[in-house]
């Protein structure tokens, strides 16, 4: 999108022209993939860690680091679903629109809301997982890079 709308204004001459609205839809767009890859990266491992100290402990207290880490991050998500839910409701009932799309900012909520759902069921699936109460599907491939 900002290619486009760049190469549009460059070439203004030749009759092209900036993107309407874009940065408005990439505003968006980034939004839907936070929502809808960080559960993604979550389940199969792929954050960024830190092993300093991590690689250095004994079973146990990984397990604790690690457990510790997934329910706070649950609880973080579950508080975040939260409040993108009260600010979609908000945003419905002022009737709040992007400045030159107009476009209802409440669509962009609910798109994200439906990614933080999700989200929501990933991080309760992996603290499961991590109390040993649930299991990966079969075949599913988790990066092993340490920990948390």
């Amino acid at each position: 999108m900002s290619v486009a709308s760049i190469t549009g204004r460059a070439l203004i001459g030749v009759g092209l022209g900036p993107v309407p609205g874009d940065f408005e839809m990439v505003e968006v767009g980034t939004a839907l993939a936070v929502f809808f890859f960080l559960p993604w990266c979550y389940l199969k491992g792929g954050h960024a860690t830190v092993d300093l100290f991590y690689m250095h402990l004994p079973k146990p207290m990984k397990w604790l680091v690690d457990t510790f880490s997934d329910v706070i991050m649950l609880v973080l998500w579950l508080a975040l679903t939260w409040m993108l839910w009260e600010g979609m409701l908000e945003k419905r009932e002022y009737f709040e629109t992007t400045f030159i799309l107009q476009m209802p900012v409440w669509w962009a909520y609910a798109l994200c809301m439906v990614g933080a759902v999700i989200g929501c069921l990933s991080y309760i699936a992996k603290t499961l997982i991590q109390f040993g109460l649930a299991k990966y599907p079969p075949g599913w491939t988790v990066e092993s890079t340490g920990g948390h």
